[in-house]
């Protein structure tokens, strides 16, 4: 049975080491895995040893069957594991299909004056892109003042833009 928990703890650290060191431990399995989209991954590797550990103890010491069974069961419930962990992680690398925003993201959405913008100068605009607040840089045609709802009329480079006023 020691052998058994033994293949339980050791699923649980290669678990806890693919975590900690987040892929660089991916690169020993490159290799051997390389065609198999991942299934050769830390994590499966180590929900099957974990799986396998933990049940062969489990069948060992609540059943009167020997090691061969106690193998036999931890091995299928391994097995099942490992492709749940595969398609789970396959999941969520499939999660990050939208595509990063881009400057030019930013013509026709709101924003405010942060420092006001003087008549043939730059000033600041607070913009959110997807979500985040940033600061860039902004002309206009006319002077705006600090607090002034804004919309953007065009990007001129990736920190700055041009804006003009919102009409209410």
């Amino acid at each position: 049975m020691s052998w058994f928990l033994g293949l339980g703890i050791v699923g649980l650290v290669l678990l806890v080491l693919s975590l900690v060191f987040d892929g660089v431990l991916e690169g020993v399995l490159d290799g051997i895995g390389g065609g198999l989209d991942g299934f050769l991954s830390l994590p499966v590797i180590a929900g099957f040893v974990s799986a396998l550990g933990f049940t062969g103890a489990i069948v060992l010491g609540t059943t009167g069957t020997g090691a061969g069974v106690a193998t036999g069961a931890g091995v299928a419930t391994g097995v099942a594991t490992a492709w749940l962990t595969w398609k789970f992680s396959r999941a969520l690398m499939r999660d990050g299909a939208t595509p990063a925003p881009r400057g030019d993201d930013l013509t026709g959405t709101g924003g405010s004056v942060v420092t006001a913008i003087p008549a043939h100068g730059y000033g600041e605009v607070l913009l959110y892109l997807a979500g985040q607040p940033v600061k860039y840089a902004a002309k206009a045609a006319a002077p705006v003042a600090r607090g002034t709802e804004i919309w953007v009329e065009s990007v001129l480079s990736t920190t700055s833009v041009t804006v003009r006023p919102v009409d209410r």
